[in-house]
């Protein structure tokens, strides 16, 4: 079994969740007493979130680089970011190291791929939501997806930032998350990506009119998966 890096407490509200599919996966594959093998660097959140704000990336890409050597020097074997608008700074962090990413929009662009799906819709930050560094690997496995309009993607940040990831979560909010994603499927969307790994706390499948992508489910399912390989 592969030693996994886990770089996360970007929140650490979806790093539980992370840890307990790590560990829930490899046990259903290998039963008994089995667990993952993880060595988990949990960032302080508070400054990385002041360099997103201020438009600080190369801060972030420093501390966040920093994470990823320690796990590698530990002696993880691939690295997993907790959270899709830290993966803006892969390309910075790959170049600190010598141990692969997995990456969030690979893995949640395969398992829609394998549906048969072609259009979807994508919930997550602002910068998740308006840059390309996402969507640009979307749209290279052969997907179209659409984003909110301006006012809804201020309304789906500010839920994250100043509800979810501070570990509130609102029927009000929720009922909001609801009609945006009843509209992308009024507008052709055959799905909805959870493109912020804190959505899945406000947004299960029940809840959506629209099959669910949870990038955090799919993201940390694979990581097991790939833990196991020979």
């Amino acid at each position: 079994m592969k030693i996994i890096g886990l770089l996360g407490g970007m929140s650490w509200e979806s790093t539980v969740t992370y840890y307990a599919i790590l560990n829930r996966t490899v046990a259903e594959k290998l039963g008994g007493y089995h667990s993952a093998k993880i060595m988990m660097y949990n960032v302080d959140f508070a400054p990385l979130e002041n360099n997103m704000g201020t438009g600080n990336w190369a801060a972030n890409a420093e501390i966040l680089s920093k994470a990823a050597k320690r796990l590698e020097d530990a002696g993880a074997e691939f690295i997993v970011i907790a959270t899709n608008t830290m993966h803006k700074l892969v390309p910075d962090i790959e170049k600190k190291i010598n141990i692969p990413i997995l990456h969030i929009a690979d893995t949640t662009a395969k398992k829609i791929k394998e549906d048969g799906l072609t259009k979807v819709g994508f919930l997550g930050t602002k910068f998740s939501m308006t840059q390309d560094f996402l969507h640009e690997r979307f749209r290279k496995a052969g997907l179209e997806v659409m984003i909110p309009d301006e006012a809804d993607i201020e309304l789906v940040n500010n839920v994250i930032f100043d509800e979810l990831c501070l570990g509130k979560v609102l029927e009000s909010s929720r009922k909001e998350y609801q009609r945006i994603i009843s509209s992308m499927k009024e507008q052709g969307a055959e799905g909805v990506i959870l493109g912020c790994t804190e959505i899945g706390m406000l947004i299960s499948a029940e809840d959506s009119v629209l099959p669910v992508y949870d990038t955090t489910l799919i993201h940390a399912r694979e990581a097991a998966l790939k833990a196991l390989e020979d």
